[in-house]
């Protein structure tokens, strides 16, 4: 049986020459779920091809595993490769802990609200 978790998109309306997405991330990402979860960020990602900037709100986020880090970093690659930026907000320290050890704060830029993550945008 999968670990509850809930990935959640919000669109952000705002600069018009600016395509943002917020996905909230609430529970447990592991190896139960983390697939199928996975899948929705890839289906965004497609759709938007070009400039997508993502927040990723970590705020109710307790817990990931490697291959949720191995997603994160290829969901970074592919947003960066196409003009976008990926920026994580609100991070618990735990997960910042995660984050920090396998090196993704170096390309990841993380805000401790939304609000600063949007402008961590234009920076």
């Amino acid at each position: 049986m999968p670990t509850p978790v809930t990935l959640t998109i919000e669109d952000v309306q705002g600069d018009a020459n600016i395509l943002l997405k917020i996905i909230k991330i609430a529970g447990q990402l592991d190896e139960s779920n983390v697939d199928e979860e996975a899948k929705k960020v890839y289906e965004l990602i497609e759709q938007n091809p070009s400039k997508l900037n993502l927040i990723l709100d970590l705020e109710e986020l307790e817990y990931m595993n490697s291959k949720s880090i191995g997603y994160l970093t290829d969901w970074y690659g592919k947003v960066y490769e196409n003009g976008g930026k990926v920026i994580i907000a609100k991070a618990k320290p735990n997960i910042l802990d995660i984050l920090e050890v396998v090196g993704l704060t170096q390309l990841i830029k993380n805000f401790p609200t939304v609000e600063e993550a949007k402008a961590g945008l234009s920076q």
